[in-house]
Protein backbone atom coordinates (compact mmCIF):
# COMPACT_ATOMS: atom_id res chain seq x y z
CA UNK A 1 0.00 0.00 0.00
CA UNK A 2 1.08 3.55 -0.49
CA UNK A 3 0.92 5.18 2.82
CA UNK A 4 1.76 8.72 3.90
CA UNK A 5 2.49 9.39 7.33
CA UNK A 6 2.33 12.97 8.62
CA UNK A 7 4.62 13.76 11.84
CA UNK A 8 8.23 12.21 12.17
CA UNK A 9 8.74 11.98 15.52
CA UNK A 10 9.43 9.16 17.50
CA UNK A 11 6.38 7.05 16.67
CA UNK A 12 5.66 8.47 13.19
CA UNK A 13 9.29 7.81 12.32
CA UNK A 14 9.36 4.28 13.93
CA UNK A 15 5.97 3.72 12.67
CA UNK A 16 7.01 5.22 8.65
CA UNK A 17 10.39 3.00 8.73
CA UNK A 18 9.00 -0.45 10.03
CA UNK A 19 5.99 0.16 7.22
CA UNK A 20 8.14 0.34 4.56
CA UNK A 21 10.33 -2.14 6.11
CA UNK A 22 7.45 -4.59 5.68
CA UNK A 23 6.87 -3.56 2.01
CA UNK A 24 4.79 -0.28 1.80
CA UNK A 25 5.38 2.31 0.24
CA UNK A 26 5.99 5.08 2.93
CA UNK A 27 5.80 9.16 2.16
CA UNK A 28 6.74 10.57 5.33
CA UNK A 29 5.83 14.04 6.01
CA UNK A 30 7.38 17.02 8.24
CA UNK A 31 6.97 20.64 8.34
CA UNK A 32 10.92 20.62 9.75
CA UNK A 33 12.89 20.68 6.12
CA UNK A 34 16.08 19.94 8.29
CA UNK A 35 14.56 16.70 9.58
CA UNK A 36 13.20 16.07 5.88
CA UNK A 37 16.85 16.30 4.75
CA UNK A 38 18.35 14.11 7.05
CA UNK A 39 15.92 11.28 6.44
CA UNK A 40 16.33 11.52 2.79
CA UNK A 41 20.25 11.13 3.47
CA UNK A 42 19.64 7.98 5.76
CA UNK A 43 20.27 10.22 9.09
CA UNK A 44 17.59 9.65 11.81
CA UNK A 45 17.27 12.63 13.58
CA UNK A 46 16.13 10.78 17.03
CA UNK A 47 17.81 8.06 18.59
CA UNK A 48 16.21 4.80 19.16
CA UNK A 49 17.98 1.21 18.74
CA UNK A 50 18.44 -0.63 15.07
CA UNK A 51 16.34 2.48 13.61
CA UNK A 52 19.39 4.10 11.82
CA UNK A 53 20.06 0.74 10.43
CA UNK A 54 16.52 0.27 8.95
CA UNK A 55 16.24 3.72 7.68
CA UNK A 56 19.10 3.30 5.81
CA UNK A 57 18.03 -0.08 4.14
CA UNK A 58 14.52 2.07 3.24
CA UNK A 59 15.39 5.50 2.57
CA UNK A 60 14.98 6.08 -1.35
CA UNK A 61 13.35 2.89 -1.90
CA UNK A 62 10.46 1.73 0.31
CA UNK A 63 10.46 5.20 2.38
CA UNK A 64 11.30 8.86 1.62
CA UNK A 65 10.41 12.36 3.21
CA UNK A 66 9.09 15.09 2.13
CA UNK A 67 7.53 18.79 3.25
CA UNK A 68 4.49 18.37 0.70
CA UNK A 69 1.49 17.32 2.55
CA UNK A 70 -0.70 17.89 -0.07
CA UNK A 71 1.16 15.74 -2.30
CA UNK A 72 2.07 13.06 -0.11
CA UNK A 73 -1.97 12.80 0.62
CA UNK A 74 -2.66 12.70 -3.13
CA UNK A 75 -0.78 9.91 -3.91
CA UNK A 76 -1.31 7.83 -1.32
CA UNK A 77 -4.07 5.53 -0.25
CA UNK A 78 -4.25 6.46 3.97
CA UNK A 79 -2.48 8.82 6.02
CA UNK A 80 -1.34 8.42 9.70
CA UNK A 81 -1.13 11.17 11.90
CA UNK A 82 1.50 10.78 14.22
CA UNK A 83 2.03 14.45 15.83
CA UNK A 84 2.58 15.70 19.37
CA UNK A 85 -0.20 15.30 22.00
CA UNK A 86 1.28 17.41 24.70
CA UNK A 87 -0.36 17.58 27.93
CA UNK A 88 -0.35 20.80 30.06
CA UNK A 89 -1.85 19.52 33.12
CA UNK A 90 -5.64 20.31 32.46
CA UNK A 91 -5.41 18.95 28.79
CA UNK A 92 -4.04 17.31 25.89
CA UNK A 93 -3.13 19.84 23.64
CA UNK A 94 -4.54 19.23 20.09
CA UNK A 95 -3.63 21.95 18.09
CA UNK A 96 -1.19 19.53 15.84
CA UNK A 97 -3.77 17.42 15.44
CA UNK A 98 -6.51 19.70 14.42
CA UNK A 99 -3.76 21.54 12.05
CA UNK A 100 -2.87 17.95 10.34
CA UNK A 101 -6.63 17.26 10.17
CA UNK A 102 -7.32 20.66 8.72
CA UNK A 103 -4.61 20.39 6.05
CA UNK A 104 -5.62 16.76 5.13
CA UNK A 105 -9.02 17.31 4.65
CA UNK A 106 -8.31 20.24 2.74
CA UNK A 107 -6.13 17.84 -0.14
CA UNK A 108 -9.15 15.56 0.39
CA UNK A 109 -11.39 18.26 -1.32
CA UNK A 110 -9.37 17.44 -4.17
CA UNK A 111 -9.04 14.30 -4.43
CA UNK A 112 -11.43 12.23 -6.12
CA UNK A 113 -10.53 8.34 -5.04
CA UNK A 114 -11.19 7.26 -1.08
CA UNK A 115 -9.02 7.87 1.33
CA UNK A 116 -8.29 6.59 5.13
CA UNK A 117 -7.32 9.01 7.62
CA UNK A 118 -5.89 7.62 10.53
CA UNK A 119 -4.93 8.91 14.06
CA UNK A 120 -2.31 7.04 15.53
CA UNK A 121 -1.31 9.87 18.24
CA UNK A 122 -2.16 8.93 21.37
CA UNK A 123 -5.47 11.36 22.19
CA UNK A 124 -8.23 10.87 24.82
CA UNK A 125 -10.98 8.86 24.10
CA UNK A 126 -14.18 11.03 21.76
CA UNK A 127 -11.03 12.92 19.92
CA UNK A 128 -11.21 11.01 16.14
CA UNK A 129 -14.45 10.54 16.38
CA UNK A 130 -15.70 14.12 17.78
CA UNK A 131 -12.77 16.46 17.27
CA UNK A 132 -10.53 14.78 13.84
CA UNK A 133 -13.53 13.86 11.83
CA UNK A 134 -15.59 17.17 12.07
CA UNK A 135 -12.66 18.74 10.97
CA UNK A 136 -11.95 16.44 8.06
CA UNK A 137 -15.33 16.87 6.80
CA UNK A 138 -15.92 20.53 7.19
CA UNK A 139 -12.46 20.86 5.35
CA UNK A 140 -13.05 18.47 2.51
CA UNK A 141 -16.51 19.24 1.80
CA UNK A 142 -16.82 15.35 2.21
CA UNK A 143 -18.77 13.04 4.54
CA UNK A 144 -16.85 10.48 6.22
CA UNK A 145 -17.69 7.14 5.69
CA UNK A 146 -18.76 7.28 2.30
CA UNK A 147 -16.05 9.77 0.71
CA UNK A 148 -13.40 9.26 3.38
CA UNK A 149 -12.68 7.13 5.88
CA UNK A 150 -11.55 7.29 9.30
CA UNK A 151 -9.37 5.34 11.53
CA UNK A 152 -7.91 5.33 15.44
CA UNK A 153 -4.75 3.13 15.62
CA UNK A 154 -2.98 3.19 18.65
CA UNK A 155 0.32 2.59 19.06
CA UNK A 156 2.61 0.46 21.99
CA UNK A 157 6.01 1.17 21.69
CA UNK A 158 8.75 0.81 24.51
CA UNK A 159 11.29 3.28 24.09
CA UNK A 160 14.46 1.40 23.56
CA UNK A 161 12.91 -1.46 22.10
CA UNK A 162 10.26 0.22 19.22
CA UNK A 163 11.19 -0.92 16.13
CA UNK A 164 10.99 -5.06 17.87
CA UNK A 165 7.72 -4.20 19.41
CA UNK A 166 6.38 -2.50 15.95
CA UNK A 167 7.97 -5.88 14.06
CA UNK A 168 6.73 -7.95 16.41
CA UNK A 169 3.97 -6.48 17.74
CA UNK A 170 1.98 -8.73 20.73
CA UNK A 171 -1.02 -7.24 19.14
CA UNK A 172 -2.78 -4.58 16.67
CA UNK A 173 -5.75 -2.53 17.70
CA UNK A 174 -7.82 -1.34 14.88
CA UNK A 175 -10.31 1.23 15.28
CA UNK A 176 -12.42 2.61 12.63
CA UNK A 177 -15.56 4.55 12.22
CA UNK A 178 -17.05 2.02 9.75
CA UNK A 179 -16.41 -1.37 8.10
CA UNK A 180 -14.52 -0.37 5.04
CA UNK A 181 -12.29 2.02 7.26
CA UNK A 182 -11.41 -0.64 9.35
CA UNK A 183 -10.84 -2.99 6.31
CA UNK A 184 -8.33 -0.94 4.88
CA UNK A 185 -6.31 -0.87 7.84
CA UNK A 186 -6.33 -4.34 8.05
CA UNK A 187 -5.22 -4.60 4.97
CA UNK A 188 -1.94 -2.28 6.06
CA UNK A 189 -1.60 -4.85 9.04
CA UNK A 190 -2.22 -7.69 6.42
CA UNK A 191 1.58 -8.11 6.39
CA UNK A 192 1.90 -8.77 10.32
CA UNK A 193 0.60 -12.72 10.61
CA UNK A 194 0.27 -14.36 13.16
CA UNK A 195 -0.88 -11.48 15.71
CA UNK A 196 -4.12 -10.95 17.60
CA UNK A 197 -5.61 -8.28 15.72
CA UNK A 198 -8.49 -6.57 17.59
CA UNK A 199 -11.61 -4.59 15.41
CA UNK A 200 -13.51 -1.66 17.47
CA UNK A 201 -14.62 1.55 17.56
CA UNK A 202 -12.05 4.79 17.15
CA UNK A 203 -13.06 5.58 21.04
CA UNK A 204 -12.09 1.99 22.29
CA UNK A 205 -9.14 1.99 20.70
CA UNK A 206 -8.44 5.36 22.28
CA UNK A 207 -9.33 4.04 25.82
CA UNK A 208 -7.35 0.62 25.16
CA UNK A 209 -3.95 2.57 24.96
CA UNK A 210 -4.46 5.14 27.87
CA UNK A 211 -5.81 1.93 30.08
CA UNK A 212 -2.59 -0.42 29.34
CA UNK A 213 -0.24 2.69 29.82
CA UNK A 214 -2.19 3.23 33.34
CA UNK A 215 -1.86 -0.10 34.16
CA UNK A 216 1.95 -0.57 34.06
CA UNK A 217 2.45 3.02 35.49
CA UNK A 218 0.26 1.19 38.56
CA UNK A 219 1.99 -1.63 38.88
CA UNK A 220 5.72 0.55 39.07
CA UNK A 221 3.87 2.87 41.97
CA UNK A 222 2.67 -0.56 43.71
CA UNK A 223 6.49 -1.86 43.80
CA UNK A 224 7.69 1.27 44.62
CA UNK A 225 5.25 2.08 47.87
CA UNK A 226 5.84 -1.25 48.93
CA UNK A 227 9.58 -1.11 48.42
CA UNK A 228 9.23 2.68 50.82
CA UNK A 229 7.32 0.65 53.18
CA UNK A 230 10.13 -2.23 53.64
CA UNK A 231 12.28 0.90 54.35
CA UNK A 232 10.42 2.51 56.50
CA UNK A 233 9.82 -0.81 58.14
CA UNK A 234 13.59 -2.50 58.08
CA UNK A 235 15.00 -5.49 58.38
CA UNK A 236 13.24 -6.79 54.74
CA UNK A 237 13.88 -6.67 50.75
CA UNK A 238 12.00 -5.53 48.58
CA UNK A 239 13.93 -7.61 46.36
CA UNK A 240 13.21 -10.92 48.22
CA UNK A 241 9.49 -9.97 48.67
CA UNK A 242 9.06 -9.46 45.23
CA UNK A 243 10.55 -12.33 44.24
CA UNK A 244 8.53 -14.52 46.53
CA UNK A 245 5.53 -12.68 44.79
CA UNK A 246 6.55 -13.44 41.77
CA UNK A 247 6.85 -17.32 41.71
CA UNK A 248 2.86 -16.95 41.84
CA UNK A 249 2.46 -19.17 39.47
CA UNK A 250 -0.49 -17.02 37.90
CA UNK A 251 2.56 -14.27 37.53
CA UNK A 252 5.59 -16.81 36.11
CA UNK A 253 3.66 -19.81 34.95
CA UNK A 254 5.54 -23.18 35.15
CA UNK A 255 5.41 -24.97 32.04
CA UNK A 256 4.52 -28.74 31.53
CA UNK A 257 8.53 -29.65 31.00
CA UNK A 258 9.11 -28.17 34.78
CA UNK A 259 10.30 -25.18 33.47
CA UNK A 260 9.19 -21.67 35.03
CA UNK A 261 8.63 -18.54 32.36
CA UNK A 262 8.94 -15.16 33.93
CA UNK A 263 6.75 -12.69 31.86
CA UNK A 264 8.73 -9.49 30.60
CA UNK A 265 5.53 -7.78 32.35
CA UNK A 266 6.83 -8.23 35.79
CA UNK A 267 9.71 -6.12 35.29
CA UNK A 268 6.91 -3.28 36.32
CA UNK A 269 6.43 -5.00 39.41
CA UNK A 270 9.85 -4.18 40.95
CA UNK A 271 10.58 -1.45 43.46
CA UNK A 272 13.04 1.31 41.52
CA UNK A 273 12.94 5.64 41.69
CA UNK A 274 10.24 6.13 39.33
CA UNK A 275 8.40 6.24 36.03
CA UNK A 276 9.11 8.87 33.24
CA UNK A 277 9.70 9.16 29.71
CA UNK A 278 6.82 11.08 27.37
CA UNK A 279 4.07 8.04 27.90
CA UNK A 280 3.30 6.97 31.63
CA UNK A 281 3.19 10.53 32.85
CA UNK A 282 1.38 12.39 30.51
CA UNK A 283 -0.99 9.59 30.04
CA UNK A 284 -2.02 8.62 33.29
CA UNK A 285 -2.29 12.77 34.05
CA UNK A 286 -4.26 13.02 30.91
CA UNK A 287 -6.96 10.04 31.51
CA UNK A 288 -6.80 11.50 35.21
CA UNK A 289 -7.73 15.00 33.91
CA UNK A 290 -10.42 13.29 31.05
CA UNK A 291 -11.99 11.27 34.28
CA UNK A 292 -12.97 14.74 36.23
CA UNK A 293 -14.86 16.19 33.17
CA UNK A 294 -16.85 12.98 32.40
CA UNK A 295 -17.94 13.26 36.23
CA UNK A 296 -15.54 10.13 37.14
CA UNK A 297 -12.33 11.02 39.73
CA UNK A 298 -9.72 8.78 39.06
CA UNK A 299 -8.85 8.41 42.77
CA UNK A 300 -6.51 5.23 42.29
CA UNK A 301 -4.22 7.16 38.93
CA UNK A 302 -3.94 10.23 41.03
CA UNK A 303 -2.57 8.13 44.10
CA UNK A 304 0.01 6.49 41.13
CA UNK A 305 1.07 10.14 40.43
CA UNK A 306 1.40 11.19 43.59
CA UNK A 307 3.64 8.03 44.63
CA UNK A 308 5.72 8.53 41.19
CA UNK A 309 6.39 12.45 42.05
CA UNK A 310 7.27 11.42 45.12
CA UNK A 311 9.81 8.33 44.64
CA UNK A 312 13.25 10.24 43.33
CA UNK A 313 13.12 11.57 46.81
CA UNK A 314 13.64 8.48 48.33
CA UNK A 315 17.26 9.00 46.45
CA UNK A 316 17.93 11.89 48.17
CA UNK A 317 16.69 10.46 51.88
CA UNK A 318 19.02 7.48 51.51
CA UNK A 319 22.08 9.73 51.09
CA UNK A 320 21.41 11.56 53.40
CA UNK A 321 20.88 8.89 55.90
CA UNK A 322 24.55 8.03 55.56
CA UNK A 323 25.62 11.63 54.86
CA UNK A 324 23.25 14.19 56.69
CA UNK A 325 25.19 17.32 55.10
CA UNK A 326 25.79 17.28 51.77
CA UNK A 327 27.12 20.37 50.90
CA UNK A 328 30.16 19.56 48.58
CA UNK A 329 30.09 16.10 48.73
CA UNK A 330 31.19 14.64 45.84
CA UNK A 331 28.35 12.71 44.20
CA UNK A 332 28.04 10.72 40.73
CA UNK A 333 24.42 10.62 38.78
CA UNK A 334 24.63 7.17 36.75
CA UNK A 335 22.09 7.38 34.20
CA UNK A 336 20.08 10.55 32.73
CA UNK A 337 17.47 8.89 30.34
CA UNK A 338 14.36 7.90 32.05
CA UNK A 339 15.34 3.71 30.77
CA UNK A 340 17.60 2.51 29.12
CA UNK A 341 17.88 2.08 25.42
CA UNK A 342 16.45 6.27 24.95
CA UNK A 343 18.26 9.05 24.74
CA UNK A 344 14.73 10.56 26.16
CA UNK A 345 15.02 12.70 29.27
CA UNK A 346 11.66 13.90 29.68
CA UNK A 347 10.28 13.24 33.13
CA UNK A 348 12.99 10.89 34.19
CA UNK A 349 14.13 10.83 37.79
CA UNK A 350 17.70 11.88 37.42
CA UNK A 351 15.94 15.37 36.90
CA UNK A 352 14.83 16.16 39.86
CA UNK A 353 17.76 14.52 41.78
CA UNK A 354 20.42 16.90 40.57
CA UNK A 355 18.16 19.76 41.09
CA UNK A 356 17.20 18.66 44.46
CA UNK A 357 21.72 18.32 44.82
CA UNK A 358 22.26 21.19 43.51
CA UNK A 359 20.28 23.29 45.74
CA UNK A 360 21.86 21.21 48.87
CA UNK A 361 25.22 22.21 47.47
CA UNK A 362 26.43 18.44 46.37
CA UNK A 363 29.19 18.41 43.85
CA UNK A 364 28.15 16.67 40.79
CA UNK A 365 29.60 14.34 38.00
CA UNK A 366 26.98 12.82 35.34
CA UNK A 367 27.32 10.63 33.06
CA UNK A 368 25.21 8.84 30.56
CA UNK A 369 25.73 6.48 27.62
CA UNK A 370 23.97 8.32 24.89
CA UNK A 371 21.68 11.49 26.82
CA UNK A 372 24.43 13.78 27.75
CA UNK A 373 23.80 16.13 25.48
CA UNK A 374 20.07 17.05 26.10
CA UNK A 375 20.30 17.23 29.51
CA UNK A 376 23.47 19.71 29.52
CA UNK A 377 20.92 21.92 27.82
CA UNK A 378 19.22 21.38 31.04
CA UNK A 379 21.53 22.19 33.38
CA UNK A 380 23.99 24.11 31.30
CA UNK A 381 23.85 26.67 34.08
CA UNK A 382 24.86 24.58 36.51
CA UNK A 383 28.20 23.40 37.82
CA UNK A 384 27.40 19.72 36.92
CA UNK A 385 30.39 18.33 35.37
CA UNK A 386 29.66 16.04 32.87
CA UNK A 387 31.60 12.77 32.33
CA UNK A 388 31.93 10.77 28.59
CA UNK A 389 33.24 7.44 30.69
CA UNK A 390 32.29 6.06 33.40
CA UNK A 391 35.29 5.46 34.94
CA UNK A 392 35.50 9.01 35.00
CA UNK A 393 32.24 9.51 36.60
CA UNK A 394 33.07 7.64 39.69
CA UNK A 395 36.80 8.61 40.29
CA UNK A 396 37.21 10.44 43.55
CA UNK A 397 32.95 10.10 44.00
CA UNK A 398 32.21 10.29 47.64
CA UNK A 399 28.82 8.91 46.76
CA UNK A 400 27.46 7.39 43.69
CA UNK A 401 23.73 7.51 42.88
CA UNK A 402 22.83 4.76 40.17
CA UNK A 403 19.21 6.01 38.50
CA UNK A 404 19.11 4.32 35.24
CA UNK A 405 19.21 0.55 34.71
CA UNK A 406 22.29 0.83 31.59
CA UNK A 407 23.49 -2.93 31.08
CA UNK A 408 26.72 -1.18 31.16
CA UNK A 409 26.75 -0.10 35.08
CA UNK A 410 26.72 -3.61 35.89
CA UNK A 411 30.16 -3.63 35.76
CA UNK A 412 29.93 -0.87 38.81
CA UNK A 413 31.26 -3.48 41.42
CA UNK A 414 34.70 -4.56 39.59
CA UNK A 415 35.40 -0.86 38.59
CA UNK A 416 34.64 0.32 42.61
CA UNK A 417 36.93 -2.33 43.68
CA UNK A 418 40.18 -0.92 42.17
CA UNK A 419 39.38 2.16 43.94
CA UNK A 420 41.66 3.14 46.79
CA UNK A 421 38.03 4.46 48.70
CA UNK A 422 35.04 2.92 48.54
CA UNK A 423 31.48 5.54 47.90
CA UNK A 424 28.30 4.64 49.19
CA UNK A 425 26.50 3.17 46.24
CA UNK A 426 22.97 4.25 46.01
CA UNK A 427 20.99 1.69 43.94
CA UNK A 428 17.95 3.49 42.47
CA UNK A 429 16.86 0.43 40.55
CA UNK A 430 18.02 -2.19 42.78
CA UNK A 431 20.35 -4.17 39.64
CA UNK A 432 23.46 -4.39 41.19
CA UNK A 433 24.22 -6.93 43.81
CA UNK A 434 24.25 -5.72 47.65
CA UNK A 435 26.75 -8.49 48.15
CA UNK A 436 29.55 -7.01 45.42
CA UNK A 437 29.74 -3.58 46.69
CA UNK A 438 31.80 -2.67 49.95
CA UNK A 439 28.69 0.53 50.99
CA UNK A 440 25.29 -0.10 49.41
CA UNK A 441 21.92 1.17 49.83
CA UNK A 442 19.02 1.20 47.88
CA UNK A 443 15.13 1.81 46.73
CA UNK A 444 13.59 -0.98 49.70
CA UNK A 445 16.37 -2.44 51.32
Amino acid sequence: MKVSVVGTGYVGLVSGVCLAAKGHQVTCVDIDADKVSKINQGMSPIYEEGLDELLQQTVGQQLKATTDLRQAVLSTDLSIIAVGTPFDGSVIDLRYIKEVAEQIGTVLKDKPSYHLVVVKSTVVPGTTDDIVRPILESASGKQAGPDFGVGMNPEFLKEGEAIKDFMAPDRIVLGGIDARSIQLLGELYSVFEDVDKLETSCKTAEMIKYTANSLLATMISFANEIGNLCTALGGIDVVDVMEGVHLDKRLSPILSDGTRIRPSFTSYIEAGCGFGGSCFPKDVKALIAHGKRAGEPMQLLESVIRVNLEQPNQLIRLLKKHSPDVNNLRVAILGLAFKPGTDDIRESPALPVMQSLLELGAQIKAYDPIALEPTKDLFKDSAVVFCDRLEQAIDDAQAIVLVTRWPEFSALPDLLAKLPAQPLVIDGRRMLDKENVARYDGIGL
